[in-house]
């Protein structure tokens, strides 16, 4: 899944809105952005503009985590 979310500035605050695009709508997500942009470019007062995805087939949990234990990583190149 794909979020876009940006924020709309309006009667002196701001307003913070996001889109829903499916998994495997990943270039509709990059066009709304852009559609988003070329509004900003435009003068409108719309700042913000970022993608965010969840990947549903990751292989571990989102986020900071420490290893497995039986995480053994080696530096491959010696000095």
């Amino acid at each position: 899944m794909y979020m876009v979310y940006w924020t709309e500035a309006e009667d002196g605050g701001n307003r913070a809105c996001s889109q829903e695009f499916a998994s495997a709508d990943m270039s509709g997500a990059m066009q709304f952005m852009e559609s988003l942009r070329r509004r900003q470019r435009e003068g409108d007062a719309v700042c913000f503009i970022t993608l965010c995805s969840e990947n549903p087939d990751s292989v571990g949990p989102p986020g900071v985590a420490d290893p497995a234990p039986d995480y053994n990583w080696k530096k491959r190149r010696r000095q």
